[in-house]
């Protein structure tokens, strides 16, 4: 799980537009990747410097040009002054702990938005910043270089020509990238989903300090997955109302739809987030439960051992006048009397109900 804060000292004091990459670093050098296409006309390569990207800039065809690791200020730097990308669009792209949002530019829209996957090994989800740039006919996506993505469908749908892909705009590629990244999160929750009810059944059987770690681990997801989807829900409306001539009224559409996913996903994680707070609750209740239950098998045992006690601490003093030291059946006889009253202390604990 990442930090809830990311350190941004390292900033202060430094004019605004200033490079300085804010995140975790990746050991896996910048890349950069392109895929152009038109209709029947499609190319995809790996770009081995920014200035090959140059002429993809005013191509009648459409451009996706994915960037692979945003610790190089001096690529960064490249990119937008070819495209003309505004200093501090650049300045956020490499500060991770941005929310989401959407700027308009003008001959350009900046939008910021969470890639979340599950991580099935060490539990937990791994966010990933993801900074898209839209212009005429280009979209620049910015990916913070960790491994995979959950962009695959839509490269195989650009390679194999499926769907209207292809025969739309730079408008209806944002669409798409937007689009997986959202249905992703129903994977995500799918997953959180299953964890909750393990530890539902965990809570019921025998709930132990591991199940209160469990809950609270995914607490801090929830937050992040609210953190990371809340805002999102403003940045597809914007787009859905269609505000910049970037955005194709057709596109605008299916904004629309995205706009109802992000909507399902915000119910889903406030429903979770109303579970796992009715879950603390049954956990403490449960835990007050077991130590009642011991302490009412504890103080049933001290209650029949209080008059054995008193026999006990009588026939103990050193007093030489005691008339039943003397008795040849006294040693029994008290046995048989400490029995009798410890068995009738239990059957009227059963009838009271208190056992």
């Amino acid at each position: 799980m990442q930090k809830l804060l990311k350190k941004r000292s390292k900033k202060v004091g430094q004019p605004p537009g200033t490079l300085i990459h804010i995140g975790e670093e990746t050991a896996k050098d910048a890349s950069i990747s392109v895929i152009a296409y038109r209709d029947e006309q499609f190319l995809e390569k790996e770009a081995a410097s920014v200035e090959e990207c140059l002429t993809f800039k005013n191509s009648e065809s459409v451009s996706w040009i994915n960037v692979e690791g945003i610790n190089r200020p001096d690529i960064l730097e490249k990119l937008g002054q070819c495209f003309g990308i505004h200093p501090l669009a650049l300045e956020d792209i490499m500060a991770t702990d941005q929310r989401p949002k959407i700027d308009d530019f003008g001959d350009y829209l900046f939008i910021v938005l969470k890639m979340i996957r599950y991580n099935g090994n060490n539990g937990g989800l791994d966010m990933e910043q993801v900074s898209l740039v839209l212009g005429r006919n280009f979209v620049i996506s910015f990916q913070e270089g960790r491994e995979g993505d959950v962009f695959d469908p839509v490269r195989e749908r650009l390679r194999t020509a499926k769907g209207r892909i292809r025969k739309m705009g730079a408008d209806y590629l944002v669409y798409a990238l937007m689009d997986s990244i959202v249905d992703n999160y129903f994977t995500v929750l799918e997953k959180l989903g299953e964890a909750i009810e393990s530890i539902e059944e965990k809570l019921v059987i025998d709930p132990t300090p591991d199940t209160l770690h469990l809950m609270h681990e995914l607490k801090r997801d929830m937050i992040f997955l609210r953190k990371s989807v809340w805002p999102l829900r403003e940045v597809i409306s914007s787009l859905e109302r269609g505000e910049s001539p970037l955005i194709d009224k057709s596109t605008a559409i299916y904004m629309r739809d995205i706009y109802d996913h992000t909507i399902q996903v915000i119910d889903t994680v406030e429903t979770f987030r109303d579970m796992l707070a009715g879950m603390l609750d049954i956990y403490l209740s449960s835990v007050s439960n077991r130590l009642n239950s011991v302490m009412k098998v504890l103080t049933v045992i001290a209650t029949i051992f209080m008059p054995l006690s008193f026999f006990v601490g009588l026939y103990g003093m050193n007093f030489k006048y005691m008339p039943e030291l003397e008795w040849h059946w006294g040693y029994p006889t008290v046995l048989v009397v400490m029995a009798v009253i410890a068995g009738w202390m239990l059957v009227l604990f059963k009838r009271k109900r208190w056992l």
